[in-house]
């Protein structure tokens, strides 16, 4: 390297990079220190309008996320919301399915699905979602896209910023935050949509009789997405966000990332077109910092992959920009591997390297999982019967020489058909089954009569239960003095569902036990 060279290297040391603040105290390079953290969060990122494959793509998972978003609760299905979370009725409405607490196994498995997504597509292409589905990222965007909209590019929201107030400012500023509180008036309406039906929402905010949590919902979710995109932004994914901290044990020398060639780029500077600069020992990089300007974190790619990197491919885009304007081959920052980038591999060696044994056994685990989870959901019966013995009402003789226990049972028909049921017991020679009457068990047990229940009961054993609906129903088992020696005895409860043409469509069995006083 030549002396000229290696002076110019220092001079460009010594100088701060157009990214930091004017005025800043200039610090040792690889330097931490509080000063430098506190700068950091208080600067604003003005970040420059790119374009490019990388940019196309996040403009389309921007649409088709919100369209997604936005548009699912105004959809209808037998009736209903398609997709509604009924936390007051206990119910989840996902199209066909209607899921209750006892189905929270299928959540566990969406968590563990998502969770082991996560990692796999960190372990082979880095912080993926973060850069192109992620909300936060997402709802900045939208943003900022609205931002620059009203008050021009980079340089124009520089100067309209560091220029004294006016009316032009105010109109301007009011105007953007205006169009920032409706964007996010809108999100927290449609994410309360989701929890209470939508329709009703807009009617009854319109009305302006929306309940206590209904209102504070809404204004905290809109207040939320206003401050987190319009306000905090890149600071949520630096400092906020726990995946930022931990991706780095997921990534290894074969993960696909957003990378800068050093071997290629270094050393950087300054050139004119006309000379030879591999002969004046110069690399491609022209240290134009546009690949910093574009970036939405405000990171410098060139010192390396960095956990504040959210993989969106901005810098890539723009270097190719660049390249394409200085002559030179596409290329200079690039999605690729650190094993690719120093041993110079090509495409096809580095998806070789893509199979290694993280990415193996975490596919081999989602698709063991997706496929229990897709069993379950196949072979998932819309009755369920919980067997609940009444603590009020023990084993005890009754006329007729017959032993009579009293239980309840809760039956969810967890489908949108109405269900007719029939309702016996075995296990004992003798055994009878009879639905009792709330007159009647509260006689026994004191319990208190509920009318919403005593109207779908009757003195029989079968019963017609509405359409994705829960119902306590109480019933009295009895059996013959004689049948049965003192003590505890295993029965079965049989909860038979057919269709309108007689046909056994569902048969559930529960066990409990029948006692037989000493």
């Amino acid at each position: 390297m030549s002396v000229d060279s290696k002076s110019q290297q220092n001079s460009m040391a010594e100088t701060p990079p157009p990214w930091r603040p004017a005025g800043a105290k200039t610090l040792p390079v690889g330097a931490e220190s509080i000063e430098e953290t506190i700068v950091d969060v208080r600067r604003k990122i003005y970040s420059r309008s790119v374009s490019g494959w990388f940019t196309s793509w996040r403009v389309f998972f921007v649409f088709a996320t919100q369209a997604l978003f936005y548009g699912l609760p105004w959809l209808n299905w037998n009736g209903r919301q398609a997709v509604l979370f009924d936390l007051g009725a206990r119910k989840f409405y996902i199209f066909g399915m209607v899921l209750w607490p006892q189905d929270v196994i299928y959540l566990t498995l969406l968590l563990i699905i998502s969770a082991l997504g996560l990692f796999l597509f960190t372990a082979i292409a880095g912080r993926l979602f973060c850069g192109y589905t992620c909300p936060q990222t997402v709802y900045t965007e939208i943003f900022m896209w609205i931002e620059k909209r009203i008050e021009g590019d980079r340089v124009a929201r520089i100067r309209l910023d560091e220029s004294a107030f006016s009316l032009r400012k105010l109109r301007i500023k009011a105007t953007k935050h205006a169009l920032w509180i409706l964007v996010a008036f809108v999100t927290g309406f449609s994410f309360i949509g989701y929890f209470a039906p939508i329709r009703t929402l807009g009617a009854d905010l319109i009305a302006l009789t929306l309940g206590p949590w209904q209102w504070f919902w809404l204004l905290f979710y809109s207040f939320a997405t206003w401050g987190n995109a319009g306000f905090l932004r890149e600071q949520v994914c630096k400092y906020m966000c726990p995946y930022a901290r931990f991706q780095s044990v997921m990534v290894d020398r074969d993960t696909l990332v957003v990378t800068y060639d050093t071997l290629r780029g270094e050393p950087r500077g300054g050139r004119s077109r006309s000379i030879d600069h591999h002969a004046a020992g110069l690399g491609d990089c022209v240290d134009c910092s546009i690949c910093v300007q574009v970036c939405p974190t405000g990171i410098d790619i060139r010192q390396g992959l960095q956990y504040m990197c959210i993989g969106c491919g901005a810098c890539v885009d723009a270097c190719n920009q660049v390249m394409d304007k200085v002559g030179y081959p596409q290329g200079l920052i690039r999605y690729t591997s650190e094993r690719g980038m120093l041993e110079r591999l090509s495409v096809a060696q580095i998806r070789q390297h893509l199979l290694r044994p993280r990415v193996l056994i975490y596919s081999a685990l989602m698709v063991i999982i997706v496929s229990v989870f897709f069993a379950a959901l196949a072979t998932r019966t819309t009755l369920r019967v919980d067997v609940i013995r009444d603590r009020g009402v023990l084993g005890r003789e009754v006329a007729g020489g017959m032993i009579e226990n009293v239980y309840r049972l809760q039956i969810i028909n967890a489908s949108e058909q109405e269900l007719e049921l029939s309702l016996h017991a075995i296990g004992l020679p003798g055994l009878t089954l009879a639905v009792a009457d709330q007159p009647a068990l509260r006689a026994h047990s004191g319990a208190p009569a509920d009318p919403a229940q005593a109207a779908i009961t009757q003195t029989a054993s079968h019963l017609v239960i509405p359409p994705a609906s829960n119902r306590m129903v109480p019933v009295v088992v009895r059996a013959p003095a004689g049948s049965g020696t003192p003590g505890s005895h295993h029965i079965h409860f049989v909860t038979t569902s057919t269709t309108r043409d007689g046909l056994i469509d569902t048969e559930v069995r529960e066990a409990s036990s029948f006692i037989f006083p000493n």
